[in-house]
């Protein structure tokens, strides 16, 4: 790549859910950004993360994993989400899991075919292949479904192979001067990262047991003694779901509480008070005005 030349463009992360877009962003950036668990639909709303390099930026976009069940209002809002920033991008990865295909993928191929964008595929979970020799006819086999302009085989989670994928972004991108400041990683503010944390923490506590109609919303944000006091809010869509989230004793939300509180003092790099309160909206997963409070695009 001439260094004259600087290159800067939006990069979409698209695929069906749990597939480890969420975890590669955050390998990627070298910064935990986007909220990661084994639960399906995790990522919600667009994530932006920033990578900066000699002569490039890129901004990659952390989309909710595409899903063909829209029964609810939150499925549509996620799955226009992921629309919306493949169709902003300058170039597309289209991450699958190197364990299992399947008509999710394929509807994801779909869409990556219809845009006619440049595509890198990225085959993650690698390290997962037992044996190793499996791993040479599943690449054959995923890189004869579409003309990539790359294929990259790794793991997110161990971070092997991600530096090679950064070498294959950057000439792909647009010439362009950088979008955000060069120590910048991501667009979002630590209100919402905050919020983000507790989410995840709910997904890991909770399990199979996690309410789909669970938000999370910062009320309270105020300095007091030399600390920063926070209060959550978490919203569920039935006084069920309530008991279920605070556990026997409150104990079940003092797990999330302590978890969430260690991470948020890493983020801030200070002492942080957390506190969490857990209420109930009827069915706010199909109303418009909810969705727009818990920052979804309803329409």
């Amino acid at each position: 790549m001439n260094e004259a030349t600087h290159r800067c463009g939006y990069v979409a992360l698209i695929g069906r859910p749990n597939v480890g877009k969420s975890t590669l962003l955050n390998a990627l950036v070298g910064q935990k950004v986007s909220i990661t668990s084994p639960k399906p639909q995790t990522t919600r709303h667009r994530i932006v993360g920033i990578l900066g390099g000699p002569g490039f930026q890129a901004v990659f976009l952390d989309t909710p994993g595409l899903h063909a069940r829209q029964h609810r209002g939150l499925n549509r809002a996620m799955n226009r989400a992921a629309l919306g920033s493949l169709a902003e991008a300058d170039l597309l990865l289209l991450v699958v899991d190197a364990t299992r295909w399947t008509q999710e993928d394929e509807a994801a191929l779909e869409r990556v075919r219809q845009s006619e964008k440049p595509v890198v595929l990225i085959v993650n979970k690698c390290d997962k292949v037992k044996p190793r020799e499996k791993l040479l006819p599943t690449l054959e086999r995923l890189s004869a479904l579409h003309a990539f302009d790359a294929v990259v085989p790794l793991s997110a989670l161990k971070g092997d192979n991600v530096e090679r994928l950064k070498d294959v972004i950057a000439p792909l991108l647009p010439e362009g001067e950088a979008i955000y400041a060069e120590d910048q990683v991501t667009d979002r503010s630590v209100r919402f990262l905050a919020a983000e944390i507790v989410r995840e923490k709910l997904t890991r506590v909770l399990q199979e047991e996690l309410p789909y109609g669970i938000s999370v919303e910062i009320e309270r944000w105020e300095e007091e003694d030399n600390r920063l006091l926070v209060g959550a809010v978490i919203w569920v869509e039935r006084e069920g779901q309530r008991k279920i989230v605070i556990g026997e004793g409150g104990q079940r939300l003092k797990e999330v509480g302590q978890a969430a509180r260690l991470d948020i003092n890493d983020m801030l790099e200070r002492r942080v008070h957390l506190e969490l309160w857990v209420k109930v909206r009827e069915n706010w997963a199909d109303n418009e005005a909810a969705l727009r409070q818990f920052g979804y695009d309803p329409s």
